[in-house]
């Protein structure tokens, strides 16, 4: 029988990837059996020079695992990552693939383009799927020659670049569809990576919750309250349509009205409501008025209410 192996480090962005008001799962654990076979593929993935396709549900931590698969890569450039829902329709081409000098007149930033900046290294695609037709075959014609011609170019330039992507759809049902090209997922097929959603690696939940208790107590200048057994229970039983990041807010919020140095199903808001309140949708008026009279909460809780319905709109 082969020795079990130790989880990976907690991982979690760098600082200067941090934002308060984040909408993405900012760590990730390898404690769930589930989790255990993850953790194995990547290891077989990482040093192989093949593309890397990652699904899984929103919220996942399908970038953090990306990035895992970088660094254990060693791939001696940068990590690059790009979401394809927030490319610009007009310039879409100039970003990802870059231009000649005086070519192009809109707002991008760099003339290398995403590729140019990831040579040597890895970029990673958010949300391929969003991609349009007419783009996804430019990327496929990219990676199977292995350089770029930029836009208003004569010549086509080199690029050493391994691509990391990431759906939370089924990219075969796409093909049928006629919105994702055949030949982009068969690209992509030997490298199939599934990131299973939170409900199906419970025994994350608890080194989760504890260490984003522990980030944003620390943030708050406020004491780590303990996690109750029956609130551990109600973490473990609770389906996360929101993944990890929908733990954190959670874990947030039972930080800020919690009055005592403990956390109880009462304190936990879940999507439709808080777990233990009488009519299973309100904060009792006395946790309200323990909440509003804390140093700095108002303006903490006004943040992840606005984070909140970034994440439900």
């Amino acid at each position: 029988m082969n020795a079990p192996h130790a989880p990976l480090p907690l991982l979690t962005f760098p600082d200067a990837d941090k934002s308060p008001l984040s909408i993405r799962a900012k760590a990730l654990v390898f404690f769930d059996p589930r989790s255990h076979e993850v953790r194995d593929e990547v290891e077989r993935l990482a040093p192989l020079p093949q593309p890397v396709l990652i699904h899984g549900e929103t919220g996942t931590g399908k970038e953090l695992l990306a990035r895992h698969i970088h660094r254990a890569s060693e791939r001696p450039g940068l990590f690059v990552a790009v979401s394809c829902s927030a490319l610009s329709r007009n310039y879409a081409d100039a970003e990802l693939f870059g231009y000649a000098p005086g070519a192009h007149n809109g707002p991008v930033g760099s003339r290398a383009g995403w590729f140019g900046s990831a040579n040597g290294g890895t970029l990673y695609l958010d949300e391929i799927a969003d991609l349009p037709l007419s783009l996804q075959q430019k990327l496929l014609r990219v990676l199977q020659e292995r350089e770029v011609l930029r836009v208003g170019a004569r010549e086509p330039v080199p690029v050493d670049v391994r691509l990391v992507a990431a759906t939370s759809i089924d990219l075969g049902q796409a093909v049928k569809a006629g919105k994702f090209l055949e030949g982009l997922q068969q690209y992509l097929h030997d490298g199939n990576l599934t990131l299973p959603p939170l409900r199906e690696r419970i025994g994350d939940i608890q080194p989760l919750a504890e260490y984003f208790l522990g980030v944003h107590a620390q943030r708050l200048e406020l004491p780590v309250p303990q996690i109750a057994s029956d609130t551990q229970r109600a973490l473990e039983g609770y389906s996360w349509p929101g993944n990890i990041r929908e733990l954190e807010n959670v874990i947030h919020f039972a930080l800020l009205v919690s009055p005592d140095e403990e956390i109880r199903p009462e304190h936990l808001n879940f999507s439709g409501g808080v777990a233990g309140a009488d009519d299973g949708t309100k904060l009792s008026e006395g946790a309200l008025e323990r909440l509003v009279r804390q140093p700095g909460v108002e303006a903490q809780l006004r943040a992840l209410l606005q984070r909140l319905e970034h994440e439900r709109g």
